[in-house]
């Protein structure tokens, strides 16, 4: 009989969960709509019904060892969602007690971007290694801190919050509700704002100025610094500057071994990751010089949200 975990990742639109090996293979998967249970009891219910319909759909015996959560501001200290901006629940949900009713094993909860850290360290680049940051850049900028082999939580469960160190005091407003902080500049949303305002400053003819900001992504402004467009390359040239001081100071007080660039913005390759090598470099406290590596993540996009979860899972039965 094979041990597994499940690892579920509950988005705003939808929320997966996959059965998942001790090496990292996905043996089954299955989703359900999250909107559809704006009661937290019924979706609970919903999510319990998924996982043994999908458990029944594995071709061989397995064992339940453990289930992991990924979810927007998860602690995990309490096992409760807090607040979430994007979910159809309000306040303080203790997610974990709920799916007590329904499993005896250990089910354990964090923020996607711990649960990527997880997953990194388990399945994927960051394999041996002790201390390492990921840094998730999606429609914002989550970031998960590995420090002697743990995912640092704090005192209140939430450290971590890289994309809301507050880079330019007064600048773009935030959804959190202050402004300036990193993932208004170094993020999906974020590098379309940018380019927004470099087309506003001046005439330079480029492809971008016929994209409206609602259908501009990431990849079409890469695509463009592909084709040499100088906007496009000015652009990543700024994101990537944000994204290297917040680096730096990242490695002032954890000294990495590596730090992770995950998600779609990370997919413009070496048009972000060698200006932020550049301006690494040129801002790095010399005792850091050459101390830590800057890295792609090797987890499938279509994949890590669940297998972040179940790393939860698995290092969760090591303590």
């Amino acid at each position: 009989m094979k041990d597994v975990t499940i690892g579920i990742d509950i988005g705003g639109t939808n929320t997966v969960l996959g059965i998942v090996d001790r090496s990292g293979m996905i043996l089954s998967e299955n989703s359900i709509s999250t909107t559809q249970y704006p009661d937290v009891n019924n979706y609970v219910a919903a999510v319990h019904e998924a996982i043994e319909k999908t458990l029944t759909g594995v071709g061989e015996k397995v064992s339940l060892k453990a289930i992991g959560i990924g979810a927007p501001n998860g602690n995990y200290y309490q096992g409760t969602i807090e607040y979430p901006p994007n979910l159809v629940w309000e306040g303080v949900i203790p997610l974990c007690k709920y799916f007590s009713k329904y499993y005896t094993i250990p089910v354990v909860l964090t923020n996607d971007a711990n649960a990527a850290a997880l997953g990194e360290m388990i399945f994927g680049g960051a394999k041996g290694l002790k201390n390492f940051i990921v840094y998730t850049l999606g429609t914002g900028l989550g970031s998960g801190i590995v420090i002697n082999g743990e995912v640092l939580y704090g005192h209140t469960g939430f450290a971590g919050e890289i994309g809301h160190i507050i880079m330019v005091p007064g600048g773009r407003d935030c959804g959190c509700g202050r402004q300036g902080c990193l993932e208004t500049y170094a993020s999906a949303s974020g590098i379309v704002r940018t380019v927004g305002e470099i087309l506003s400053l001046r005439r330079a003819e480029s492809p971008l100025r016929y994209i409206t900001p609602h259908e501009l992504t990431a990849k079409k402004i890469t695509e463009a610094a592909e084709n040499g467009d100088p906007v496009a390359l000015e652009v990543f040239d700024k994101t990537a500057s944000m994204l290297a001081l917040s680096i730096v100071n990242a490695v002032a007080f954890s000294s990495p071994e590596a730090i992770f660039l995950f998600g779609g913005l990370a997919n413009a390759g070496k048009y972000l990751f060698k200006p932020i090598e550049k301006y690494i470099n040129e801002n790095i406290q010399v005792i850091f010089r050459n101390t830590v590596k800057l890295l792609p993540s090797q987890l499938m996009e279509s994949n890590a949200a669940v297998l972040g979860a179940s790393a939860l899972a698995w290092k969760e039965l090591e303590h």
